[in-house]
């Protein structure tokens, strides 16, 4: 995901064919700190860095160094997430393009986790935020 989101992005405000809110985002990603979880890369930019540690001890690190929420990008990272229960709340995007394929969002967990709806939002567009927090 780290090498997808870093051929795009760093780039995006000169990007003439961007809508503004891309441009946005582009630079909200290059100023946003950012640690990769990577087994074969070996070098990353764009304020980012490689985490050294478990994943555990890499959240309570982030923790402790990040006033506010931490975000998570990544379906199989997500899931390693999830089955530590280091997840409180999941915001998804949903962008009204059917592709008929591609990465599920989840692959399946052997303990259900019981989500409550806690927003929707709808912006410019189409695409729609649901946001749930993990039950407890």
């Amino acid at each position: 995901m780290y090498e997808e989101m870093a051929s795009v992005w760093p780039t995006a405000e000169q990007n003439p064919s961007f809508s503004e809110d891309l441009r946005d985002f582009g630079r909200i990603w290059m100023r946003t700190p950012k640690v990769v979880f990577s087994k074969t890369l070996r070098h990353v930019e764009h304020n980012s860095r490689l985490a050294e540690e478990d994943v555990t001890a890499e959240v309570a690190r982030c923790k402790r160094q990040v006033e506010g929420d931490l975000g998570l990008g990544g379906a199989t990272l997500a899931v390693s997430f999830m089955k530590l229960g280091l997840i409180d709340e999941y915001r998804m995007f949903v962008r009204p393009i059917v592709l008929g394929g591609g990465k599920p969002y989840f692959t399946p967990n052997e303990c259900p986790i019981d989500l409550k709806l806690v927003e929707t939002r709808t912006f410019p567009g189409g695409v729609v935020l649901l946001r749930y927090e993990r039950s407890v």
